[in-house]
């Protein structure tokens, strides 16, 4: 077999996606076999736990892709695995993300998520999300943003069941951003659920390691997101930094770094034009290396006053009960990622208490960072942004 050795040598040619059964209700899962202008893509597949879906370990995080052609054509390549939620761009983008995989549905594997505490919104959520998608059901249903056992109640826990028992639901999942060492052993433990939607990135510690193995011992399926941690958008052109990180691939070089983990089954990093999802490609085929090591090392150092870690570490320790980790995360949807309408959106959903803290007001911040975030300057830079 011969590679090209174009710009886009690194694709190779496409591997069949492994046969795996719907059931009755929903019909088989066809191997995908997808034609493209560009050279065939280098694909590379995990099963998604104790679901037995073979995922693409590159999957595709919709969230602020506003062009659906990157969407169609990430499926052309092979990418199988797609991730939304009802709330998204105002609940605009599962249309989007529907009417670009519309021919190719059955082939994909689909995720979409409800931010709802109870059984009736959930339920109602996932009504208006087939509806906006286009389809009878989705592949994964995720609780989303549950940081705690204690936000996942029974309530919900039976909405899921109710939807899988309807064929709406193939398997249930939950999402988290900063309670992953306490939420994995839980539903590794629970045996509920099939998926979990877990923040993930070469910034965290070794006790992240060991929570993903458990869940994985527990056959959860394992789905790696924020794993460019914020990109590295809050740094301007012309400084040195963002030049750097640019032009030597700092972005590719987290997302191999999160893939070299295999109880990691799939990624979704977001994609919103056509080179960003030709570099991501590469981390299929491209391994993890010293190189790579090393200017992760020089991103870190760049990002750690900016970049919270979402350990969970600094809740409750704002003596005005600031949502701090919750307001660095929209901050960084701001800077990291450039999508500014979503942070501010987040933001303002926050209480109006909330709101009208000002950072400057204490005399000394309570937050102290073991990982060297700024959190009094970021939290001002917040305020300042969104209000």
């Amino acid at each position: 077999m011969t590679y090209s050795t174009s710009r886009r040598g690194f694709l190779s040619t496409g591997l069949a996606l492994p046969i795996v059964g719907l059931g009755s209700k929903l019909g088989p899962f066809r191997s995908p076999n997808f034609p493209s202008d560009d050279s065939s893509v280098k694909l590379d597949y995990r099963t998604l736990g104790k679901t037995g879906l073979k995922v693409t370990t590159l999957g595709f995080g919709c969230m602020i892709t506003s062009d659906p052609s990157v969407i169609t054509r990430a499926a052309d390549l092979g990418i199988n695995y797609f991730d939304t939620a009802r709330v998204y761009q105002h609940g605009n983008n599962e249309k989007m993300v529907g009417a670009a995989l519309k021919a190719k549905r059955k082939d994909l594997v689909l995720s979409t998520k409800t931010p709802s505490s109870d059984k009736e919104s959930a339920l109602k959520d996932l009504d208006t999300s087939l509806r906006e998608l286009g389809t009878d059901y989705v592949d994964i249903w995720y609780l989303h943003g549950k940081d705690k056992p204690s936000q996942i109640n029974d309530d919900l826990i039976e909405a899921q069941q109710i939807a899988k028992k309807a064929g709406k639901v193939r398997f249930a999942g939950v999402s988290t951003h900063s309670g992953q060492k306490e939420v994995l052993p839980w539903m590794a433990q629970k045996g509920v659920f099939d998926v979990v939607l877990v923040a993930y990135n070469f910034t965290m510690d070794a006790g992240m390691d060991a929570a993903l193995e458990t869940a994985a011992k527990g056959n959860l399926g394992i789905v790696g997101m924020k794993v460019m941690a914020g990109g590295f958008r809050m740094l301007k052109p012309g400084d040195s930094n963002y030049e750097k990180l640019h032009r030597d691939g700092a972005l590719l070089s987290a997302l191999k770094w999160t893939l070299k983990n295999k109880n990691v089954h799939t990624t979704i990093p977001s994609m919103t034009d056509m080179d960003q999802l030709d570099d991501n490609l590469k981390a299929m085929s491209q391994p993890f290396g010293a190189p790579d090591e090393k200017l992760l090392a020089a991103k870190l150092d760049v990002i750690k006053p900016l970049y919270c870690r979402l350990c969970g570490e600094c809740e409750g320790t704002c003596a005005k009960g600031l949502h701090v980790e919750d307001t660095l995360r929209f901050l960084t949807y701001a800077e990291g990622y450039g999508q500014f309408a979503l942070g501010r959106e987040h933001y303002q959903a926050l209480s109006v208490v909330q709101q009208q803290v000002r950072c400057g007001a204490c005399d000394e911040c309570t937050v102290k960072c073991r990982h060297g975030v700024n959190v009094a300057a970021r939290m001002t830079r917040a305020q300042e942004l969104f209000t």
